[in-house]
């Protein structure tokens, strides 16, 4: 996982450094919709149609884990929607409203002294077939609990917005060594 995260970065700071005139973009989209169809195994059962998104939404999903982190429950439920469906690392899958959403998140984290989030990388994703947004997040987060033990993994999180709100969240997580 360290490798592929090494790889991320020097992937997105190379496009960064050689990507930053709009004309560069178009002429890369336009290679790109030149180059020859590639014959794939597989068919997206979801969606393999996707163009770069909001960087609003970006901005609502990183507010929310900064909400988080500060233990700000009223900044935190301003970023999501109505009801919310989040599925956990554990199989665990809350689908309800963002009142019980809020509640449960201020019981589990009144239980941690203290929350580190580092940010990977982040990316932004508009699926034109579906007409969803979606931000995809890589970080580290370290939990200290008020016991005084301590938690680190890496995640990666899939975030559904509708409407400038979070509505939908898949979290993957990969215990670090110890």
């Amino acid at each position: 996982m360290k490798n592929l995260l090494v790889i991320l970065l020097v992937t997105l700071c190379f496009t960064a450094c050689t990507s930053s005139s709009s004309d560069k973009t178009a002429a890369t989209n336009k290679d790109s919709a030149s180059a020859p169809a590639v014959s794939l195994p597989y068919k997206a059962e979801y969606s393999s149609d996707f163009v770069p998104g909001k960087p609003a939404d970006v901005a609502t999903v990183l507010n929310s884990y900064k909400a988080w982190q500060d233990n700000d429950m009223a900044a935190l439920k301003a970023t999501y929607g109505d009801s919310v469906m989040m599925i956990f690392p554990s199989g665990f899958v809350f689908n309800n409203t963002l009142d019980s959403m809020v509640k449960d998140a201020r019981k589990f984290r009144d239980s941690l002294s203290k929350v580190d989030l580092t940010f990977v990388a982040w990316l932004s994703n508009h699926s034109v077939d579906k007409n969803e947004e979606w931000v995809n997040v890589w970080y580290k987060e370290v939990d200290t609990y008020k016991t005084g033990k301590v938690d680190s993994a890496y995640y990666e999180d899939d975030n559904r917005v509708k409407d400038g709100k979070i509505v939908w969240v898949s979290s993957h997580k990969q215990n670090l060594k110890k």
